[in-house]
């Protein structure tokens, strides 16, 4: 008798540890959703610029344009004007908050980067944070490390 009350009791304390345990190992928000399912859901697919009445200009914007490759495959083309880049979007979640974060190859700068985008109101994306696998950030908190400016809104081209 005494052997199964032991048994009870170190299950009934080890039933809630193991639960907490699992919750803290599982990925949270997880989602069945592929990459591409989450930037349309989200809105991201398509051109965006500074100001998309104007060429793509290295100093007065230049076109980011997200495309659906395949069934799953999310390209992220970046025109300058004089240079034109590819690269794959690697991961894309969507927070509680709305903010879309993605996980980017860049090829050209032989580095991954990550960074979160908002949609306005307005329908304008900016970025939020933009950072290298060093955790170094270029953007923080919607503003440039560099000199504290707010990133400029994108807008979405026709």
């Amino acid at each position: 008798m005494n052997g199964q009350i032991n048994r009870r009791t170190l299950a009934w304390l080890f039933a809630p540890a193991l639960a907490v345990l699992f919750s803290l190992v599982l990925p949270r928000g997880a989602s069945a959703e592929t990459v591409a399912q989450t930037v349309l859901k989200w809105g991201l697919i398509g051109p965006w610029s500074l100001d998309c009445s104007l060429r793509p200009n290295r100093d007065r914007g230049a076109v980011l344009n997200y495309e659906i490759v395949g069934d799953d495959r999310v390209v992220f083309r970046r025109d300058f004007g004089d240079q034109t880049d590819e690269s794959e979007v690697v991961t894309a979640e969507i927070s509680a908050d709305g903010t879309l974060n993605l996980r980017v190859f860049f090829p050209s700068l032989k580095q991954t980067r990550e960074y979160g985008l908002t949609m306005q109101p307005d329908g304008t994306v900016r970025a939020i944070y933009n950072r290298n696998q060093k955790n170094e950030y270029s953007i923080r908190d919607g503003k440039f490390t560099t000199d504290g400016s707010p990133t400029p809104p994108q807008y979405k081209c026709k």
